[in-house]
């Protein structure tokens, strides 16, 4: 992302149209320049507006209480073994999916999109998403707006996503990983804290970057 202390009418002729760019602090758009970004779609983000308090709101939960686990026919054995491994650790925890595996198949897009809404809603401090590989569900749950869902294939992947990410739905693959690995990632995700500012503040960038048109 390119970053300026001064944005002038040619600097914004010349950036790419729809692209984003930040406004150092005690930076100034000149007022032609602001015109032109407007007509160019240009969006920008003023860097001395983005503060630790904007984003404590979509900081995820620090103590998780309440999950809400769902998966597709694929995932519907590694999600029944994680319930009740959740549940005997004391959580509250509510299932989205089919019993078995017989036909017809599921959509991961369907189950993605009510454990994704029941995050988003506050009915869950955390979500579990599963399907073969994982990857449709993720691409699947960051579709609902405020859900930031990350693909766990191991405890580094789980942890970053969760201290540096703020990621609120843990993805897995059912046919990548064994029922021992998928309980540790899941455990670092959900103990795992966000704390650090610098993390807390990108989170406002990404929600910036989810409402653009």
């Amino acid at each position: 992302m390119a970053r300026f202390a001064m944005i002038t009418e040619a600097d914004a002729r010349v950036l790419p149209e729809g692209s984003t760019v930040e406004l150092l602090p005690r930076g100034h758009i000149t007022p032609l320049a602001a015109d032109t970004l407007r007509d160019r779609r240009i969006t920008v983000i003023h860097a001395d507006r983005v503060s630790e308090d904007d984003g404590a709101s979509l900081v995820p939960e620090a103590t998780v209480r309440r999950v809400i686990i769902g998966s597709d026919h694929t995932g519907v054995a590694l999600r029944q073994h994680l319930v009740t491994c959740l549940r005997g650790r004391g959580l509250a925890v509510q299932t989205v999916g089919p019993e078995g595996t017989d036909p017809p198949p599921v959509d991961y897009p369907d189950i993605a999109e009510q454990v994704g809404l029941a995050v988003v809603r506050k009915d869950a401090d955390a979500g579990i998403v599963i399907d073969g590989a994982g990857l449709g569900s993720t691409m699947a749950a960051n579709k609902v707006a405020g859900v930031r869902a990350a693909l766990g294939l191991n405890e580094t992947l789980a942890r970053y996503a969760r201290e540096h990410n703020g990621a609120n739905v843990l993805a897995l693959g059912a046919s990548l990983i064994s029922r021992a690995d998928a309980e540790a990632i899941v455990a670092i995700f959900l103990t795992t804290p966000m704390t650090e500012p610098r993390y807390i503040r990108r989170l406002v960038k990404l929600q910036r970057l989810e409402r653009r048109p």
